[in-house]
Order: structure tokens, then sequence, then C-alpha cells
């Protein structure tokens, strides 16, 4: 993802996050943090008929990544583009030399539960109203980085 994708990417974010959107700031902030030797973050689009389909993002820090945010329109739902995001992601932590990556998702978000289980993504927690205004809990997920667990 570059800084000229963001009004794009925050179309789709709205068109399926229309109660808790990321804003402007923050896709300003995360990019800022994925580029150079430094890098702490991961951002990637999906596009399809030049237009974007699909984004994910990562943080890493301290052995610990985290996915901040996976989207695919639902136009592209069934096609395999979420699996190939979090693969994305996933190689990505390993890159970064995490441990463990861990995940929020909305405990009324099946879809996204099963694709992450899919992956050995396993229920560790719930984070209570997590998600607002909507006041709707969040599953927390977790999964051990494969060759890094001693």
């Amino acid at each position: 993802m570059r800084w000229w994708d963001i009004g794009p990417v925050l179309d789709l974010e709205h068109a399926l996050f229309p109660e808790d959107a990321w804003s402007t700031a923050m896709f300003w902030s995360e990019l800022a943090h994925s580029r150079g030797p430094r890098a702490t973050r991961r951002y990637v689009v999906a596009e399809a008929e030049g237009r974007i389909v699909g984004y994910a993002g990562l943080a890493a820090a301290g052995g610990l990544a985290d996915v901040q945010t996976i989207a695919v329109a639902r136009d592209q739902w069934g096609t395999g583009l979420g699996a190939r995001l979090l693969t994305d992601l996933l190689q990505h932590a390993t890159a970064f030399e995490c441990d463990e990556v861990l995940l929020e998702v909305r405990v009324d978000n099946t879809r996204a539960q099963k694709l992450y289980a899919r992956f050995g993504f396993e229920p560790i927690g719930l984070r209570r109203g997590y998600y607002q205004p909507a006041n709707v809990d969040a599953l927390v997920m977790r999964l051990p980085v494969q060759g890094t667990e001693t």
C-alpha cells in the first residue's frame, strides 16, 4: 500500500465497516512505519480490473505481530483473496522474526473466524465492547509462527 492508495482504501473501508472505519490519519500513521530499515508494518493492497478490492495490514514489535486489518470487497468474497492477503501478512511476520501473531475479530464475523481457524489461529480471549460505537465484542486469536516456539 502506498499513499496514493489511501483514498480507494478508505472507500472500501467505509463500505465494509461503516460504524468503525479507520480514519485517513490512521492509515497515514500506519504507512509511516512501513518503509525503510526500521519498518514495523506491512500494508498491502489487492487490485482487480484497475480497482482496489482488498487490503491488509500487520504491525510487528518485540517478537509479536498483530494483524491490524484485512478487508475484501464483497464482490470478491469466496475467491480466496482473504487467504492470499493473510498469507502475505504471515510471511512478513516471519520476516519480522515474530514468535506469534495475534488478531481481533468481531464475534459476529464468523466468515473471518473460519478463515483464521483454517490458518491455525486459536481463540485465546474476548475483549468486551472492543468495536465501537456498536459495542461489539472482539474474539482474540493467536497463531504461533512456525518453527519459532521452543
